[in-house]
């Protein structure tokens, strides 16, 4: 079975990787590693500590930044951006893979995160500046990340696939410069380790040559 093959296997490996990679940087580490340490000296540098969350909205240059980038990369935000994609995508091009590439983009890194994130159970960093409350979910790997990298690495794959030169200048912002900011805004916020938007970087990447290799490019022909 092509799907058992191509998606499914792959993906078990992934969530082996992911849980295996986080339980030996929990080791190591620890629940309060020493890369934290440069967050907390980052957020001090901009007048932040730890349980000092301004309710009246945002203080300084890289808080007003990073605030709207961490609320679109919010669950309900991604969920919506993947639909509106589908529809636009079908009504561009009227090809049913290209269609469903995003939505399956975010299936398929929701699945490995959630996975692997239950195996690892790695608790969110404890002595950062938070000004949102986090998910219950485990620090390790980012989802956040995870689907920002793979969502808009999908849209970068499918503006290679049917748009035109314009293709060219987007498609490095799509893949890196949308998704690592927001990574980096999860991070500075204190919803994260640098390990876990690491590793949400990777699988979300992977997720999206994934759905390129099964879904994008099979419409070439």
């Amino acid at each position: 079975m092509p799907l058992l093959r191509d998606v499914a296997l792959p993906a078990l490996g992934a969530i082996a990787v992911l849980a295996v990679a986080g339980r030996v940087i929990r080791f190591l580490g620890g629940d309060d590693p020493r890369e934290d340490s440069a967050v907390r000296g980052l957020q001090a540098r901009f007048g932040h500590r730890q349980g000092d969350a301004d309710a009246t909205g945002p203080r300084e240059p890289v808080d007003r930044i990073t605030a709207p980038l961490s609320w679109y990369s919010g669950v309900p935000q991604t969920v919506a951006n993947g639909a509106i994609w589908c529809a636009i995508t079908w009504l561009l091009t009227r090809d049913r893979r290209s269609a469903v590439a995003p939505a399956m983009a975010l299936a398929l890194e929701t699945v490995c995160f959630t996975a692997s994130g239950t195996l690892v159970g790695r608790p969110r960093p404890v002595r950062e500046w938070r000004p949102e409350e986090p998910h219950a979910t485990s620090s390790f790997p980012s989802g956040h990340t995870a689907a920002a990298f793979a969502l808009h690495g999908t849209l970068a794959d499918l503006l290679d696939r049917h748009g035109g030169r314009e293709a060219r200048f987007l498609g490095p912002v799509l893949r890196y410069g949308i998704p690592g900011a927001i990574a980096f805004s999860r991070v500075y916020r204190g919803q994260h380790h640098i390990s876990d938007v690491a590793a949400g970087a990777v699988l979300g990447r992977w997720t999206a040559g994934v759905v390129r290799r099964e879904l994008i490019e099979p419409a070439r022909e």
